[in-house]
């Protein structure tokens, strides 16, 4: 399966008089590598508030998307590295190396991993008019007829999702990759593609309206939402399991009394019910246990992963 990738390469005032400083500067910035409705855009302003009163700074999210999240992160990359500029990171940002051939930035150089925030299932769905009632339907139509799938981008977690279950299943799935996840659900309601693997939020309204069909959860365990909805693992493709996540980065060179302190506080924040429920009912699942060591070391698990899938699938740099 070859392909080639054509990539161009509200200020919250809750500064505490009483709460400790990150740094000296006037505010916190969190640089969000999507626009604002994006996972990593819901996570930074959820934060925001709460964040801004555990670390006392005003907290500004900042919004710089393209490129696969990359130009985002090499703002960040280039700041100075005093705790007062984080970035979001996600599995796209694994991803981004193996996709554009001149990166802005090297994620081991000049990155440091504070803590992960959440992660979020991937559904896949047909149309509801579809033929295609199941999982199992959809194996044994695929040996004789080529499925097309839609995606939200080139090397986004929707496109990884559909390599790797074509890969565990060994169907040979046409990749057709859209301007985002509105324009891919479009699409696919529209009947210019076969199937998706959507985030659940995105996914959910028009599963809903009953004009998508859900075939199966990409977690590994059932989902609220979708209660009714089998897991790929129930189905025996364990190995075709995904789940996007997010978390926050730092520059290099950042004091680690700092990265430590950021973490913390994101941690304390999380621990809160109604950032819990906030970030729950956008559809991200909130890990409540994380920090420094243990982020830097799941990046560099899900990069060997998705290194080796894009290599299988024949994806090339360009």
């Amino acid at each position: 399966m070859k392909r080639r990738l054509l990539l161009i390469s509200g200020l919250l005032p809750f500064a505490l008089a009483n709460a400790q400083p990150v740094g000296g500067a006037a505010h916190i910035t969190i640089v969000v590598g999507g626009p604002a409705g994006t996972p990593g855009d819901t996570i930074a302003r959820t934060l925001g508030e709460p964040l801004s009163r555990e670390l006392g700074r005003p907290v500004v999210v900042e919004n710089r998307p393209g490129a696969a999240g990359t130009l985002a992160l090499a703002a960040v990359s280039r700041a100075a590295p005093d705790g007062n500029t984080l970035g979001t990171f996600a599995l796209q940002s694994v991803v981004a190396p193996n996709i554009i051939r001149t990166m802005p930035y090297d994620t081991a150089r000049d990155l440091l991993a504070v803590r992960q925030i959440s992660t979020v299932t991937n559904v896949l769905v047909v149309r509801a008019d579809s033929p295609i009632r199941d999982v199992a339907a959809l194996l044994r139509d695929g040996r004789t007829a080529r499925f097309t799938f839609a995606s939200a981008g080139l090397g986004t977690p929707s496109q990884l999702a559909a390599e790797l279950f074509g890969q565990e299943v060994k169907l040979a799935l046409q990749h057709v990759p859209f301007n985002g996840p509105i324009a891919a659900l479009a699409a696919l309601v529209g009947g210019h593609v076969d199937m998706m693997f959507a985030t659940t939020p995105a996914a959910l309204p028009l599963i809903k309206e009953g004009r998508l069909r859900p075939l199966a959860v990409t977690a590994g365990l059932r989902i609220a939402t979708l209660p009714e909805v089998p897991t790929l693992a129930e189905l025996g493709h364990a190995q075709a399991s995904l789940r996007d996540w997010h978390g926050i980065v730092a520059p290099a060179g950042t004091p680690p009394e700092r990265i430590d302190q950021v973490a913390a506080a994101i941690g304390r924040v999380l621990a809160s019910d109604s950032v819990r429920q906030r970030l729950q009912a956008s559809g991200l699942d909130p890990l409540p246990e994380s920090g420094p060591s243990e982020f830097r070391r799941f990046i560099e698990a899900e990069s060997d992963r998705w290194t080796a899938v894009l290599r299988r699938a024949g994806v090339t740099m360009q």
